[in-house]
């Protein structure tokens, strides 16, 4: 059996770290926590599970923290969380059993990032990250805001699964981070431009957000999975400022680089339905419920346009067309998916009491 080191960086995490720490503290062998600056109750929550705490000055750069948490490490691998990450019952149990059947030839883990269920624990977005990685090998993080680990060598992709549960989030932080690299003049990778345009965009600053989306298009140097977000965010953008011409050009530019997405294969079908070009919508819909999601992307993954929401826009679609029976039965798709929502519950008992007369008529 592997033995693992738990490194993390925290900073007034009060709230969480104890939730965290519950899921993993008969997992791992080792725990190293590095605080950059808590000011509340942290590290006395923190003393109940570990000695090993460091201080380190926070220099508005995440990596070169995570790579000081990191250096504490003393076991065969380092499994790394976040404060508001938690292991659920079931994870737990395929992170014991992989403990147990790791291999040394291993070089890094992956693992399921959930970020967000909706109301019936379905997973709204996940991505993978490299999760579990060889001490020995010594894996850097790379990046001031939106770090990564860049990994090589052997990876396992593991059936484990981090869930993200959020109680609260300082929103302007990455932003100021990157604004004050700007007044530098720190050279933006191409992967900064991205995730700096991700901030704006989110911030509600549409024309900044679609200038440093298309600088970093026109680097020719983005990870394919950030290409095809940023075309699907660019869409977002020309969508909110209501030049939908320049919305359905930046869904079209993803396929450049890329099969279709669900989500855009969804949001093309919803650009025809607005345009009541039901065929047209009808056909990316359906493409969207062919895509195949898998299990060895990085990238960001949204189960829902593959699964219930085509499913549904099919219904409306061919309700539309005055073709209920057919209607029906994508709603009854959907509902395998979503059993309990209420757009679909209300489709149901419309399409039934539809079918019912017309079938009353035809007697």
């Amino acid at each position: 059996m592997v033995s693992i080191s738990l490194c993390m960086i925290v900073k007034n995490e009060e709230d969480t770290i104890a939730r965290c720490l519950e899921s993993v503290k008969d997992i791992v062998d080792e725990i190293n926590i590095v605080d950059t600056g808590s000011t509340d109750q942290t590290k006395e929550v923190l003393k109940r599970y570990t000695n090993r705490i460091y201080d380190f000055e926070w220099v508005h750069d995440f990596a070169k923290a995570r790579n000081y948490a990191f250096q504490q490490a003393t076991k065969d691998f380092i499994l790394w969380l976040d404060a508001d990450d938690v292991l659920l019952p079931d994870d737990q149990d395929q992170l014991k059993e992989l403990k147990k059947n790791l291999d040394l030839s291993i070089d890094s883990v992956t693992m399921d990032y959930n970020l967000s269920t909706d109301q019936h624990g379905n997973v709204v977005s996940r991505l993978k990250r490299n999760r579990l990685v060889k001490r020995t090998n010594q894996f850097k993080w790379i990046g001031a805001v939106h770090e990564y680990l860049e990994v090589s060598g052997a990876i396992f992709h593991s059936n484990v699964a981090v869930t993200h549960h959020n109680l609260r989030h300082d929103t302007n932080r990455n932003l100021l981070i990157y604004e004050k690299q700007l007044a530098n003049h720190i050279e933006f990778s191409p992967r900064d431009l991205f995730y700096f345009a991700n901030e704006l965009k989110d911030h509600g600053m549409y024309l900044r957000a679609i200038e440093f989306y298309e600088k970093f298009l026109l680097t020719e140097k983005g990870w394919i999975e950030d290409n095809i977000s940023a075309c699907s965010r660019l869409a977002d953008c020309f969508f909110e400022l209501g030049e939908y011409k320049k919305e359905l050009e930046s869904n079209l530019q993803s396929f450049q680089y890329d099969q279709p997405r669900p989500e855009i294969c969804c949001r093309l079908g919803f650009y025809f339905l607005k345009k009541k070009e039901l065929y047209t919508a009808i056909f990316w819909y359906s493409l969207a419920t062919e895509m195949k999601l898998s299990n060895q992307n990085l990238g960001l993954q949204y189960p829902k346009f593959s699964t219930w929401l085509p499913h549904l826009q099919l219904c409306v679609c061919y309700d539309q067309l005055g073709q209920h029976k057919t209607a029906y039965e994508h709603n009854e798709k959907a509902r395998q998916y979503s059993p309990d929502d209420s757009r679909i519950l209300q489709n149901k008992e419309y399409l039934e009491s539809v079918l019912l007369r017309g079938h009353k008529q035809n007697e």
